[in-house]
């Protein structure tokens, strides 16, 4: 599925996804990987079942106000205590499947919002 950003911006906005690929502003993304409007990283885990507190707590670097979580084709809730720091920090975390992650994204960008997408692939 392609998606159309409404307005062009310099910001980055998720255009287009499948099974085991996210594009970012027409650019193919492959494995699992941090999306802030600014930048892009790679992320460390290699699946859900890879999730380690650590992985959560790196994200504080970055100073979302947000996290969405992206969890493959389905949607998967992970363990309170892998995000506590983030929740400490008063950072919320919402799991959604990595479809729903790119409409959201995109929906926050817009609203000139400091969020953070972690996507993973099963």
């Amino acid at each position: 599925m392609k998606l159309h950003a409404d307005k062009p911006t310099h910001l980055n906005v998720f255009t287009g996804y499948g099974a085991d690929f996210v594009s970012v502003n027409q650019q193919r993304q492959n494995g699992s990987l941090l999306v802030l409007p600014t930048g892009i990283f790679p992320w460390r885990p290699t699946s859900f079942a890879d999730l380690q507190e650590e992985d959560f707590a790196s994200m504080l670097e970055h100073k979302p106000e947000m996290v969405l979580l992206g969890t493959g084709s389905r949607l998967q809730f992970p363990h309170p205590r892998l995000t506590r720091t983030l929740m400490q920090a008063q950072i919320g975390v919402d799991a959604m499947d990595v479809s729903a992650l790119c409409r959201t994204f995109n929906i926050l960008v817009a609203e000139d919002r400091r969020v953070l997408a972690a996507v993973l692939f099963e």
